[in-house]
């Protein structure tokens, strides 16, 4: 790898280009005036998103994260962050970077600044950019040895990334040998209310599992795409989780009639690519405002909080409207009828992962999404049903044999 060397008053530093060796998390990458921007969905599938918001979060990078082998003490890395604020809202924090160091999380650092992405309208979700500099996430202390770092990326922040330095040489990460998981869900698989990104509960669980993560979590944005069936057919996975149901519901974009077929016809193009992979499927987490009542949600900022209310007709139900609970019974009934065939499929109701009790524990802020404490309850219920001895996808990490 070529380095290129600068000094300054503190440093001989080592600038390291940012390249694919040096990545993990993502799908494509996009060379950009301003340097390299990871993305969570191919090129072909990006051609025919047909939204922004989905645009938008699959260039968010939940779960990418750069990983390298160093002795170096500082660590920086510029970036060109896109940030995104809702007209009328003060601006959320700025995105957090995670540092691990040999798997520990060691330090954390912001980039303020950057490009400004302000929603004008939360319905239709039309925006305004402002742009703005470039910014470095700086860590310092770090231990004087061979060590394995980790730099995961703002789960809220679309990030460009332009340089890394280190006060030592930096060389690619051997491949740890753990089993690559893939998982698929909406925006509590994203990152929604978590704090950091190694505190988004796939981040988490796979940390409790011993597994590579890919996280393919899209806020607002799991709605049975066939270019995301596609996009997790072509990519290589030895674990596979799709996490299907509450953006259905809250968009309100479909009837029965069209979500089974279209179910059946996401797991066929996911089977082509994947044949024996384990196949995990899981219906929604508990949401009380979703359960019986159909979409599509609409905000409430009543009392100047913001959160979501469902402002369907629950009698509609017979007329084919979906609700969580309708889509569980369905769900559960196709991988029951596909499972005869597909011995490696597997299906998870959701509210085993967060169910009544642990909304009692940790309520929904926003009545849709868990707050950091409701993340890590999810991971670590995810981690126990799924990766443990005798679970859907246990690959022999840390939990199995019961030691997690």
């Amino acid at each position: 790898m070529s380095t290129d060397d600068r000094t300054t008053t503190e440093h001989d530093w080592v600038t390291t280009p940012v390249t694919a060796d040096l990545l993990r998390g993502f799908l494509d990458l996009e060379r950009t005036a301003h340097g390299l921007l990871p993305h969570r969905l191919p090129a072909r599938a990006r051609r025919q998103i047909p939204d922004d918001q989905l645009a938008t979060a699959e260039a968010q990078p939940s779960g990418v994260r750069l990983v390298f082998r160093t002795r170096a003490t500082t660590v920086e890395l510029d970036t060109l962050p896109t940030k995104r604020v809702y007209q009328g809202f003060p601006p959320p924090a700025d995105g957090v970077y995670d540092l691990l160091v040999d798997g520990r999380l060691a330090a954390q650092a912001t980039v303020p600044g950057g490009n400004v992405r302000t929603i004008v309208d939360m319905l239709t979700q039309s925006a305004e950019l402002s742009e703005g500099p470039p910014g470095t996430a700086r860590f310092t202390g770090l231990p004087a040895r061979d060590k394995d770092v980790e730099i995961w990326l703002p789960h809220t922040e679309i990030t460009e990334l332009i340089a890394l330095r280190t006060d030592a040489p930096v060389e690619p990460a051997p491949d740890s040998g753990r089993s690559v998981w893939l998982h698929h869900g909406s925006s509590i698989s994203h990152g929604s209310n978590a704090a950091h990104p190694t505190g988004v509960w796939p981040a988490l669980a796979a940390a409790l599992g011993g597994v590579e993560l890919v996280n393919l979590g899209f806020g607002g944005s799991a709605l049975l795409d066939p270019f995301t069936a596609r996009a997790i057919r072509d990519t290589p996975a030895d674990l596979i989780s799709l996490k299907i149901g509450i953006n259905i519901v809250n968009a309100d974009v479909m009837r029965l009639r069209a979500f089974t077929p279209a179910v059946h016809g996401f797991l066929d193009t996911v089977r082509e690519g994947h044949p024996t992979t384990p196949l995990l499927v899981v219906s929604a987490l508990l949401c009380p405002v979703q359960e019986d009542t159909p979409g599509p949600l609409a905000p409430d900022f009543d009392g100047g909080i913001l959160r979501f209310k469902a402002t369907g007709d629950p009698a509609e139900r017979a007329a084919g409207r979906l609700t969580l609970n309708v889509i569980r019974d369905e769900l559960a009934r196709i991988v029951a009828q596909r499972a005869a065939g597909d011995p490696d499929l597997h299906y998870l109701d959701g509210r085993e992962l967060y169910g009544e009790k642990d909304f009692a524990a940790f309520p929904l802020p926003d009545g849709v999404h868990p707050d950091p404490a409701g993340h890590r309850r999810i991971g670590e219920n995810f981690a126990r049903l799924a990766f443990a001895d005798g679970g859907p996808l246990a690959s022999g990490g840390p939990l199995a044999g019961g030691t997690g």
